[in-house]
């Protein structure tokens, strides 16, 4: 069977994330992002170069969690594809704009420190039954005195 693959894509968080929601009542997250980049020396040693900005957006599950879970600053790692998309300008013109559309979205471990919390998760009619806080995207809530991360 053929390995799949998916462009991907490493940075930082370059603004609050930003949650909304579609006409059809899923979740979007958009954020700016930003790549540093850096140029090899003849020497061996790098040079950085200019910084650059681009736009992300996930959706569904993957936007609520990333929500939840990243923030200004934060560095991460991306899965998933670019497409291009026409803007308004402010004066009325139509511009072509291109984002990073990710489907799969999280910390960079070469570059983040946390713990991982392995407790198997319930589905929510199994937490609510047991009288636990429901995760809905919107609010999140640590059930145990671990802390915990993951996507």
């Amino acid at each position: 069977m053929a390995l799949h693959t998916q462009q991907s894509l490493s940075g930082f968080i370059a603004s609050d994330p930003q949650l909304t929601y579609t006409e059809r009542g899923d979740a979007r997250l958009y954020v700016k992002i930003g790549q540093e980049h850096y140029r090899k020396e003849p020497d061996g040693s790098f040079t950085q170069t200019e910084t650059t900005f681009h736009d992300l957006v996930a959706f569904k599950k993957t936007a609520e969690r990333a929500h939840a879970r990243l923030a200004k600053g934060d560095k991460f790692v991306a899965e998933g594809y670019t497409r291009e998309y026409d803007r308004p300008t402010p004066d009325g013109e139509i511009v072509t704009a291109e984002e990073f559309v990710a489907k799969k979205l999280g910390h960079d471990l070469a570059r983040t420190r946390y713990e991982v919390d392995r407790t198997r998760r319930q589905t929510a009619v199994a937490q609510e039954a047991a009288g636990q806080t429901v995760d809905n995207g919107a609010h999140r809530e640590t059930h145990s005195a671990e802390p915990a991360l993951g996507l």
